[in-house]
């Protein structure tokens, strides 16, 4: 999917507020050049449907910014925001363009349909992304994963994950991505917090 965004070199000593009230949020691009950063601004309109389409730290975005002049791919790698009332306040993207490899989230998605769970059990997901390294041109939209040979007491950790050519993961490869729990592991999860609860009350 290919997303892109205009933005505008942020004027001089203007004021989040002030550039808010005018239907801009500040953003900011970190490496194109070093260590060096520009400050940015960006329509507000434009910056809610980006984020409608692109996901932080995982979706190339082609940013444009035609009053430097400079185009070039980027990760989107902060989004600040209002806890509930979701208004923007700040973005940040770093520009790809340098790097050989980049870090990124990408999601995982259990398919099929494991026989435990068919057997009563319980799919218990601990992990739902996994932070890879790959080539900015091989980030993948998600990563699957084949529950359909997992029974109760089956489980699957990070380093049996099959992952595409080229990406490799680095999380912990001995964290457990997700289980198939007995329904009699679950009762006694319950019972056991259940039983600590009424000890503190």
């Amino acid at each position: 999917m290919s997303v892109t965004v205009e933005c505008r070199k942020r004027p001089e000593g203007s004021k989040p507020n002030a550039l808010r009230r005018q239907g801009l949020i500040p953003a900011a691009l970190y490496g194109h050049q070093g260590a060096e950063s520009v400050s940015l601004t960006i329509n507000e309109k434009d910056a809610y449907f980006l984020l409608r389409r692109a996901f932080v730290n995982n979706t190339l975005v082609d940013l444009q910014i035609p009053d430097l002049p400079w185009n070039g791919k980027v990760l989107i790698r902060e989004v600040q925001a209002h806890p509930w009332k979701k208004t923007l306040y700040h973005l940040s993207f770093f520009s790809v363009a340098a790097h050989a490899s980049i870090e990124v989230t990408v999601p995982l998605n259990p398919v099929g349909d494991a026989p435990g769970v068919k057997q009563g059990g319980i799919l218990e997901q601990m992990l739902t992304e996994l932070t890879v390294e790959c080539a900015p041109d091989r980030i993948p939209a998600s990563i699957e994963i084949d529950i359909s040979n997992l029974y109760i007491g089956d489980s699957v950790q990070v380093s049996e994950l099959a992952l595409p050519e080229g990406v490799v993961a680095t999380d912990d490869p001995n964290a457990t991505v997700l289980s198939i729990l007995a329904p009699a592991v679950m009762a006694e999860e319950v019972t056991v917090a259940a039983e600590e609860t009424t000890k503190e009350s």
